[in-house]
């Protein structure tokens, strides 16, 4: 059976590799007599594939004895109102950076929970650029600033990590996350969505400074209590087992490759091969600030919108789906997360070239 060329925003691709093993794996894991999934979350095994995979997660990432690592159930979405029920600490205050759809959303959940203030946006130019540090305004008092390191939807990547000194900085690093190194010391807590970089759906990573810890809300429900979930590592309720498992597979397949310089190394190779083609058409046009364009995420216009659903076409008749933009923003859009292989962004490439030459 051939497998299509996936550029969906996520759930996303996985390696195939990966899948292959766990195709492998799938009915007698290691001789147990047992898939992943019928295991208990508090047997050997499953604490044996916990223990590995938050292992390979700090290794990956370099993260210091001083952070936890969570796995918790539930989508991206769950910490933006987790987040300032565990770190607002009673100060009432948190300030947000809005570069598009995922941060507005963080916002929005925020403000039910503590005063908040948009300390920079990029909306005076459609969230089309990341805002420069100078021009952030942020709060002396305020408990956090939050910011979308990647935005999916519209494409607006953080190319640098922001200062902001004694107030922690979080992250929502969903569809970036393990794309390229990242110094987790320079952030109180990071957070992604398995369903981009990691894994499948259904499981989310929290990675948040110790001293952060054990103050939060007392209206907040236990499974979201930080402090209470890295006491019972992660296991408060019985978690995303598979997605852990598959997530355990994934960053072995990352090490495997030479770890995240190596990844970002070929990140990079792929996006250029669709930012030339853009770049050296009138045919095509990319919407972002070209110093702030995603490596993960390429949105892109045609130049008469009509075509787009004969591009559509085209690119399915030829096995690359899931290119349709964001229902926000229309247009085309082509994710290319670690686990897509080069052969398809050249494939995307060869496509636009000849679509260009036959439409242009």
């Amino acid at each position: 059976m051939s497998r299509i060329w996936n550029f969906s925003a996520g759930p996303a691709v996985l390696p195939q590799e990966v899948l292959a093993r766990a195709g492998d794996e799938m009915l007698d894991w290691h001789g147990s007599g047992m898939s992943v999934m019928e295991m208990s979350h508090r047997g050997p095994q499953f604490m044996g594939i916990a223990a590995e995979t938050e292992k390979d997660l700090r290794e990956l990432l370099s993260i210091p004895a001083s952070y936890k690592v969570l796995f918790l159930p539930g989508g991206a979405t769950l910490q933006f109102a987790a987040v300032p029920l565990n770190l607002l600490r009673g100060r009432r205050k948190a300030d947000f950076v809005v570069t598009g759809e995922w941060s507005k959303k963080a916002l929005g959940e925020a403000k039910a929970f503590c005063d908040t203030h948009v300390a920079a946006s990029s909306e005076d130019r459609g969230f089309t650029y990341a805002p420069a540090r100078e021009n952030w305004r942020i709060r002396p008092d305020a408990a956090y600033v939050h910011y979308c390191s990647n935005e999916t939807i519209g494409g607006v990547e953080f190319h640098w990590v922001p200062e902001t000194a004694d107030i922690p900085l979080v992250a929502d690093a969903s569809s970036h996350i393990l794309s390229g190194p990242l110094d987790v010391t320079k952030f109180g807590l990071v957070y992604a969505g398995a369903q981009k970089n990691i894994g499948p759906a259904g499981l989310t990573i929290v990675i948040v400074r110790e001293d952060l810890l054990g103050q939060a809300q007392k209206e907040t429900p236990s499974v979201l209590d930080y402090k209470l979930q890295a006491d019972a590592g992660s296991m408060l309720n019985t978690p995303a087992t598979y997605g852990i498992y598959m997530a355990g597979l994934v960053f072995k397949w990352l090490k495997q490759l030479g770890g995240l310089p190596a990844m970002k190394q070929r990140n990079m190779a792929k996006a250029k091969l669709v930012y030339d083609v853009i770049d050296a058409s009138s045919f095509y046009a990319s919407p972002v600030a070209q110093e702030d364009r995603s490596l993960m995420n390429i949105p892109f216009r045609l130049a008469d919108d009509k075509l787009d659903a004969a591009f559509l076409k085209g690119a399915e008749e030829r096995g690359m789906i899931q290119l349709k933009g964001h229902r926000l923003l229309g247009g085309i859009r082509a994710s290319i997360y670690n686990a897509m292989p080069i052969e398809g962004v050249r494939a995307l490439a060869d496509y636009m070239r000849d679509f260009e030459k036959r439409q242009g």
